[in-house]
């Protein structure tokens, strides 16, 4: 079969998103994403594939948000709000392969109908702006406050808060860097409307 050049558009017909296990995602993002790994666990990992065909091309991973980052999108069903945690595409699929992606990913979240609003983020490290969310029905809702990012010698991301929250002479001990404080630009995206009382409070997200 012809295959898509990343110059070109994808075809839905052709494509393909389907739930897919948790380790086989973790794997992939590990290979093909900026941050070089993500959690053991996860709510949902979606997979990209042409139709008939086994080989993974991307990966959508989502998981509950912290309870303060919850209640800033929805305070009312705080515990029904999950967050896109990870989105990646090979870079040879076509230019549109990301959204159609995320799309069809949020498409099977809703057809679940456990949650009612989402969450992500645009990673000032990377550059990004978050136009992908914009173009496809997010709401921006603004800059957040930036905060240390910690690398291992690979150049993975690594979490100050394990167990528990590390300090900086803690995360140095353990031989991890600091390349510098970034913000990101948050946008949501509700499935349901939120009840009364239930608007997105930017503030009160650290």
């Amino acid at each position: 079969m012809k295959s898509d050049s990343h110059e070109g558009k994808l075809r839905a017909k052709d494509y393909e998103v389907r739930d897919i296990p948790c380790k086989e995602a973790r794997d992939f993002i590990i290979a093909h994403h900026y941050s070089k790994g993500c959690s053991n666990t996860r709510v949902y990992s979606h997979g990209l594939y042409r139709i008939g065909e086994t080989d993974l091309l991307g990966v959508a991973v989502w998981l509950p948000p912290t309870k303060v980052a919850a209640q800033s999108v929805n305070r009312e069903a705080w515990q029904k709000v999950l967050s896109l945690t990870r989105l990646a595409v090979r870079p040879d699929v076509p230019s549109n392969a990301a959204s159609f992606l995320m799309a069809r990913s949020i498409k099977l979240i809703r057809q679940d109908g456990r949650f009612v609003s989402l969450v992500t983020y645009a990673d000032d490290f990377m550059g990004y702006t978050g136009a992908i969310y914009r173009a496809t029905n997010w709401t921006y809702v603004g800059q957040m406050k930036g905060s240390p990012r910690w690398e291992d010698d690979s150049g993975r991301q690594v979490a100050r808060k394990s167990t528990v929250s590390r300090n900086d002479a803690q995360m140095r001990s353990l031989g991890y860097r600091n390349v510098g404080t970034f913000g990101k630009r948050k946008f949501t995206m509700h499935l349901r409307a939120p009840c009364a009382g239930g608007s997105q409070h930017l503030g009160a997200e650290k």
